[in-house]
This record gives structure tokens, sequence and C-alpha cells, in this order.
């Protein structure tokens, strides 16, 4: 069944097509408006933090930082951030799914894998980075990590966490969902470009508090 989306259509707004069926995902079900929502309401670490900090939110942060950085073509530093923004999309539709085996784990990652496909089709973006690409998006991730305990753990990191990575300048500072959900779809918007939109696959009206960034 081809997801409905959240456009407007003769001034009546469809309801949201929310992620549900890991099995099911296909480019022409992704709603991205709902997909920044689960996103938005969804903590990192599973709540493991002082303070709410959401999926959407961390991803906005990883996307703003790619952006910015230095040595990157235009185009490049487009697709990357666009690439960082969706990177935990599956978890979207695997919410509370727990492998309780090496058979469910294979399960999830091949499930996992088949929505990020379809998610990054949906946002016109190649199917993988390439390996120098990967790397840098990895690395910035775990400053943007090492932010958020700093930040929002007073810096104790979580045991088993590994080798430290220098953290982000920027203070990570909770906001709440409604707010996260609008910052990202925003951002989706401004980096996917008036093609997604065209397809009907984000809203083409305005959320509240869009112009604002998902961080001081």
């Amino acid at each position: 069944m081809t997801a409905k989306t959240a456009a407007e259509t003769g001034g009546t707004q469809l309801a949201l097509s929310w992620p549900d069926d890991p099995e099911s995902v296909t480019a022409d079900t992704i709603d991205f408006e709902a997909l920044a929502h689960v996103l938005a309401n969804t903590c990192r670490r599973g709540g493991c933090l002082r303070q709410y900090h959401s999926v959407a939110a961390h991803a906005v942060i990883v996307s703003e930082e790619i952006e910015a950085l230095d040595g990157l073509g235009d185009e490049d530093r487009r697709r990357l951030a666009l690439h960082a923004l969706i990177a935990n999309a599956p978890s979207a539709w695997l919410r509370g799914r727990v492998a309780d085996s090496q058979r469910a784990a294979e399960r999830a990652g091949r499930l996992a894998t088949g929505i990020e496909t379809a998610v990054r089709e949906a946002a016109g973006l190649d199917a993988v980075l390439d390996e120098e690409q990967a790397e840098l998006l990895k690395f910035v991730t775990r400053m943007a990590a090492a932010a958020e305990t700093r930040d929002l753990l007073d810096g104790d990191a979580p045991v088993g966490a590994g080798v430290a990575f220098p953290p982000l300048k920027r203070r990570i500072r909770s906001i709440p969902p409604d707010k996260a959900a609008a910052v990202w779809l925003a951002r989706f918007r401004a980096l996917a470009g008036p093609d997604e939109e065209r397809r009907g696959r984000i809203s083409r009206t305005n959320g509240p508090g869009e112009a604002d960034a998902a961080q001081a």
C-alpha cells in the first residue's frame, strides 16, 4: 500500500503515515514529516541522559557540523550533510525491537539496510557513501557523542565507551520534541531541495520554529 503524505491537498492536511512495518518499506512509502516526529520523540542513548536529547536534534547537529567543514565541494557537502541527517532513520521502524539471538540480530541488520536504502532513495541520495566520506561522517558523529557526554552526562562517559573523541566546540542543550521535529524537517527541506517537495514526500507548509537552529 502506498503511504499517504503530509502534503496539503485542497487546504486539508492528510494524516501522517507513521513508520510501521519494517518489512515493507520502499522509497514511495517514506513520509519524512512522520519520520521527523518519530526521531524527535526518541531519546538518544535509550534515555540514559540527564536531560532529554532526541535522535532528531543529534542528527541536525551532526548535519550542521558536516556542512561547516572545509575542504569539501558544495555538492559533496550537501550530500554528506543529508546523509548525516537521515543516518538514524532505521530506528524509527525498528524501535523497541530487541535482538535476543544471533539470528534476530542478523535479521535486524538486513531490515536496517533495506530501510536505509529506501530512505536514501526517497531523499535523492546515492545508495552508499564512499569510504573516505563514511569515515568523515563517523568521526563527526563521535565528536557529537563526546559533546553529549560533556554537556548532558556531566562528563561521565558510559562504561565501555572506548577511545575518547574530542567533543564538538558547540554546547549541546535539550530542546523539546516538537521543536526538534520542526528543525529536522526544515533542514531536510533545505538539503533535499525542491524536487523532494514536488514529489509530495514532505509538507509544503512551514512548521513552527524552523528558523531556529537545534543548537545554540
